[in-house]
């Protein structure tokens, strides 16, 4: 099945889920942004960690598909430039000397035209260092909405593609074979804490997964937030915390 495009809100985002940026801060350290340096923030959101790669780096630009999203970077950090694009189909005019990507790659499920685009945009010897879903990602809470979906004969909706969770050997295989040279790769478990002590996956439903709710009434929509909610209390919810069930993975490669 072709996958479903997502259409981001950036306010809900920053409010319920600014996990997502605050984790890719070690994720600069990785990076080591250098003064002299030339970075592409892929995958930029609402632009939070292009900044901080900005007061390290000598130039960096931030990009993302999500219009809403640039619209915000720019309204809130209008000294860098952000760029709407696609992470499978884009083009610049000078390459980078590196290129960081956060929480993004996983929702490219066309990888294998990014990882083109990657190469593409790199200086010969730059380095691409990202981190994003891996094998496994948010596979209890996916389960159990496909489970809650197809109890009620939403059948189409349960077999929505929205997300790529390859396994490292998979990814680093199609780097390779690009023509970049792996030299780092690790997969992890990361169970992550959600915002809401009350309503954090459905929270978490709302802003992530809103395409498996495409054709279904209103009025089912939040009986099956709350089924699946409840139904994953014994997996996901410890000492009053609501915890999403991330595996992810890290990835440092060479052009």
């Amino acid at each position: 099945m072709q996958q479903l495009a997502h259409k981001w809100d950036a306010k809900l985002y920053n409010d319920k889920h600014s996990y997502v940026y605050d984790y890719g801060e070690s994720l600069i350290g990785l990076l080591d942004p250098q003064p002299n340096e030339r970075i592409l923030d892929l995958g930029c959101g609402s632009g939070e960690l292009t900044c901080k790669i900005k007061e390290l780096a000598g130039e960096v630009v931030g990009m993302d598909k999500s219009i809403d999203m640039i619209e915000k970077a720019r309204l809130q950090y209008p000294l860098i430039d952000f760029q709407v694009g696609d992470a499978s189909d884009f083009y610049v005019d000078k390459p980078f000397d590196a290129i960081f990507s956060n929480a993004t790659l996983h929702w490219v499920a066309k990888y294998r035209e990014a990882i083109n685009c990657l190469y593409c945009s790199l200086e010969q010897g730059g380095r691409l260092v990202v981190e994003f879903g891996g094998k496994d990602n948010v596979r209890a809470i996916t389960d159990q909405l496909c489970t809650s979906l197809l109890k009620r004969g939403y059948t189409q909706q349960a077999e929505v593609v929205l997300w790529y969770f390859p396994s490292v050997g998979e990814y680093t295989t199609a780097l390779e074979a690009s023509g970049f040279t792996v030299t780092f790769a690790q997969w992890y478990d990361r169970l992550t804490e959600l915002a809401d002590e009350q309503t954090g996956i459905k929270d978490w439903l709302a802003i992530f997964s809103r395409p498996f709710f495409t054709g279904v009434p209103d009025s089912d929509v939040p009986e099956i937030m709350n089924e699946v909610q409840e139904r994953l209390k014994p997996k996901l919810f410890r000492n009053g915390k609501w915890y999403a069930d991330y595996k992810r993975i890290r990835i440092v490669a060479y052009k």
